[in-house]
């Protein structure tokens, strides 16, 4: 059976199966999967990148699921959030050993709603084994001042909390971000928002890195948004351009949001940029 055929009848037998719990598959040939296959293909010094859809409680609920079972597989499992920012690592610290009432942690980090979505995968580290919760995103203001007016607007104070040899993402990445903005953007802005999408990237690359040398025995998660992730562009491609050799990408794809045909469109590989995660959650 060439490989187009069993590609095509794995999809079938999702497609028919959908009314039931779907569960893992690989990303290339849409076979079974498990949680106990990724967590087995993790190794000390791996990061496992989790795309997420943002607010949803059971994708939350998968990617503890997946932190379980590396913690199970004898791992030292710390964790990367994309919605704190670097600079507030000492504030995240504060909370975690208990320092910092969270109601002060929130406030000082500037969180808006949802923290009830996200509180277990930020407490999940076991501190008491030398696991963390990093802060890996740039500041806000920072990306927001590089979308509106770009990067020669920055101050020299700005251009500090930049990563060091910043790179921006590559062609694929940059064909995706314009296929998804479709004509919501002028080239300008475009550039703007590509920028700004980079720099998130790019810094969540240098704070892992960075982390993952000081910890080489650690498995690093990465909870981020599904874009960040997708075909290997974006956040895998920095991380490996910053050196990290083990990056493992899972994409959550809640199936209720879309129609059979669009579920197709999402789980198979792309024709020009592969596929979309090593590992896919159907939920």
């Amino acid at each position: 059976m060439n490989p187009i055929t069993t590609l095509i009848l794995s999809l079938f037998w999702v497609f028919e199966s959908i009314s039931t719990p779907l569960g893992y598959y690989t990303g290339e040939h849409l076979s079974t999967s498990s949680l106990q296959v990724i967590a087995a293909a993790a190794k000390p010094g791996s990061v496992i990148v989790i795309g997420e859809p943002h607010d949803n409680k059971m994708s939350q609920q998968g990617q503890l699921e997946i932190m379980k079972a590396l913690r199970t597989a004898g791992h030292t499992v710390s964790v990367g959030m994309e919605f704190i920012s670097y600079p507030d690592q000492a504030s995240l610290d504060e909370y975690r050993t208990g320092t910092l009432p969270e109601a002060d942690f929130l406030k000082k980090i500037g969180w808006g709603n949802n923290y009830d979505v996200y509180r277990d995968q930020i407490q999940f580290p076991l501190l008491a084994e030398g696991a963390r919760t990093i802060a890996i995103n740039a500041p806000r203001y920072l990306t927001t001042k590089i979308r509106k007016t770009g990067f020669e607007s920055l101050t020299t104070e700005e251009r500090a909390l930049l990563p060091p040899n910043y790179q921006g993402g590559n062609d694929n990445y940059r064909e995706r971000f314009a296929i998804a903005a479709g004509h919501h953007l002028t080239p300008q802005s475009f550039e703007g928002y590509f920028n700004a999408q980079s720099v998130w990237d790019d810094t969540m690359a240098w704070k892992t890195a960075e982390f993952l040398k000081a910890n080489p025995t650690h498995v690093f998660v990465i909870v981020v948004g599904q874009f960040h992730a997708e075909y290997g562009g974006g956040l895998p491609d920095r991380l490996k351009a910053r050196g990290v050799t083990s990056v493992l990408t899972v994409s959550q794809v809640d199936h209720s949001v879309y129609s059979d045909e669009e579920l197709e469109q999402e789980l198979l590989p792309h024709s020009k940029f592969g596929p979309r995660a090593n590992y896919l959650w159907i939920f």
